[in-house]
């Protein structure tokens, strides 16, 4: 009996993490770059059950019996969000579709190679260094200029530009007076190279990051994961003036949000059904 019991419990907290991640997107729909997760479930191994110590000795098999589910984690959605403009010269929306030859990928970002292994598409980050020094990816393009000339992010992060370096803007030049070129350098109203340009970072397989938070990503502890400055002639842009929106489908979200809550509430019942018997066992049967 307490079998169903563990089995319905371990439900109930699969679907409490579904429910955690679904309304960690719906919170974040209006945040720049934001990538929606995913919460993976699976269940436990499987067990043969079977009868023993049967008079002629042989064991007869039940079946099979699966004990339960875990949600085991969390993949994060890496597909483009559309585009807002904003009009403002701090903000920075990236535009990813890198191709890899041989591969065409599905509208999740996936295909299959000639082996039968999963392929994800590469994806193109901005490249942002922390307070802590720490390098981390985001693609949340909303940036700010401090007072002395450095591009950061909300967080304070300090936006990197392709030396490796922060970037620094002349004094005297607001981003207002410049303008992004097509190799994400920056330019005057003249023409004239600043010696400014932004560092976009190439991750061959999105799902080795990590999320930090703030709308930043970086490689498991004591991993380096495969990452490359975007090279030319790849299919990305980075348009000024725009941010990218969050790429949850809200519509989605409210129907997984409704499931997640009427399987948690089916394993309640299970569990209270259990609690019911377990009583009347304890108190019913033992006093016949």
């Amino acid at each position: 009996m307490l079998r169903g019991l563990y089995t319905a419990a371990s439900g109930m907290i699969a679907q409490q993490r579904r429910h955690d991640t679904v309304t960690n997107n719906i919170s974040n729909i209006n945040t720049p770059g934001y990538k929606q997760s995913n919460a993976v479930t699976r269940s436990f191994p499987e067990m043969l059950l079977a009868m023993t110590g049967l008079e002629n000795a042989e064991r007869t098999e039940v079946g099979r019996w699966t004990s339960g589910v875990l949600a085991e984690e969390s993949l994060s959605i890496h597909l483009q969000g559309d585009l807002t403009q904003t009009n403002q010269a701090s903000d920075f929306a990236l535009i990813s579709n890198i191709e890899v030859d041989g591969l065409s990928f599905d509208a999740s970002g996936k295909t299959l190679s000639e082996d039968g292994e999963v392929v994800f598409q590469p994806q193109a980050f901005f490249t942002v260094q922390d307070p802590s020094g720490e390098i981390r990816y985001t693609r949340g393009g909303k940036f700010t200029v401090t007072g002395d000339g450095f591009l950061m992010t909300g967080d304070g992060s300090n936006v990197l530009g392709a030396n490796g370096q922060p970037i620094v803007l002349p004094q005297g030049i607001g981003l207002d007076n410049l303008v992004l070129t097509e190799d994400q350098r920056f330019v005057d109203t003249q023409g004239n190279d600043i010696g400014v340009q932004l560092l976009i970072s190439r991750i061959e397989n999105p799902n080795d990051l990590v999320r930090e938070g703030n709308g930043n990503f970086r490689f498991k502890d004591g991993e380096e994961g495969d990452v490359q400055p975007i090279a030319a002639g790849e299919r990305i842009e980075v348009r000024q003036g725009y941010v990218e929106r969050s790429n949850v489908d809200a519509a989605q979200a409210s129907v997984d949000l409704m499931a997640a809550l009427r399987a948690y509430e089916a394993n309640q019942k299970v569990i209270q059904f259990y609690d019911q018997s377990l009583q009347k066992a304890a108190n019913e049967v033992g006093r016949v």
